[in-house]
């Protein structure tokens, strides 16, 4: 009678946890991590026990300090003068006040976005550029404002551009005769407006010393005698016209006159000085008889 016998040897395939171990190991995120990231993890290790010692980080610290000073301090790094461009003199001037710049330095301290922010609050200068040249210079290039009117403010005279941008101050009216001159609450603001009632009043220009703005509404022209030209809030260009009109042909500015109102455009009306004002009621007495 025959047995049947069992074999002793072990199945040669893997358990189903030593195949999953295998395909896990096997896939490319963990084979990745395993030749990146042990490495890593290794050096991180070293290099904080290396650095637990004060005085090997000491060391370190001070080796990199050196290298770096090495480097900026290189000629082609240093930066020995300032050169500033499109500026007039009192332009560059102030320009160099807000950069109080020690040379010679290196490249490497010049914040040009800061050093660029800080030229543009002068008040005359509208854009700038700043970068570092070859040869070792700081070049600044500026666009400057172009003052078009005398602001007249309660601390004295200020100049302004087109945008009503302050300019910074000038001592006397003297400084800038070329220059038309505004003051009065909204001045400023309605720049843009005075210029174009400049523009229409230029046959007057010789009698012309200012405009004023009055309640923030409208412009009255003052004159050299102190005479006015009252204009009204609307159609004011239109009302100056017919102003300049009786002045080229009639005189009117020439005369003995304080003001010509011209607020109401269907009324004109011409206030006279107290002399002329006496003198034309005895003139119009004496036409309709009741003067003595």
């Amino acid at each position: 009678m025959s047995s049947i016998g069992f074999s002793s040897h072990r199945d040669p395939s893997p358990s189903r946890w030593s195949y999953r171990w295998q395909r896990w190991m096997l896939t490319p995120g963990v084979r990745q991590s395993l030749r990146i990231g042990v490495p890593l993890v290794l050096i991180g290790v070293i290099a904080t026990v290396w650095f637990a010692d004060d005085q090997r980080r000491a060391m370190f610290f001070a080796g990199v300090a050196e290298v770096r000073n090495s480097i900026e301090t290189r000629p082609e790094f240093t930066v020995t003068a300032m050169a500033i461009d499109g500026a007039g003199p009192e332009v560059a001037e102030a320009i160099r006040q807000v950069l109080p710049l020690d040379f010679p330095m290196t490249s490497f301290d010049l914040d040009l976005d800061a050093l660029r922010a800080a030229v543009l609050k002068v008040g005359a200068v509208a854009d700038a550029t700043v970068r570092v040249k070859s040869g070792g210079i700081l070049e600044i290039h500026v666009t400057p404002r172009i003052p078009v009117a005398l602001w007249r403010q309660d601390d004295g005279l200020h100049l302004i551009d087109r945008d009503g941008t302050d300019m910074g101050a000038v001592a006397t009216r003297a400084d800038r005769p070329d220059l038309l001159l505004v003051a009065g609450d909204g001045a400023k603001e309605a720049l843009g407006e005075a210029l174009a009632i400049m523009a229409a009043a230029r046959p007057i220009a010789p009698h012309l010393r200012g405009l004023v703005r009055m309640g923030d509404r409208r412009w009255d022209l003052v004159l050299e005698r102190g005479q006015r030209i009252m204009l009204p809030q609307d159609n004011a260009i239109a009302a100056l016209q017919r102003v300049v009109v009786m002045a080229q042909t009639q005189d009117l500015l020439e005369r003995d006159i304080v003001a010509v109102d011209m607020r109401n455009p269907d009324r004109p009306t011409i206030r006279l000085t107290g002399g002329a004002a006496a003198e034309m009621r005895q003139i119009n007495a004496a036409v309709s008889g009741t003067g003595n």
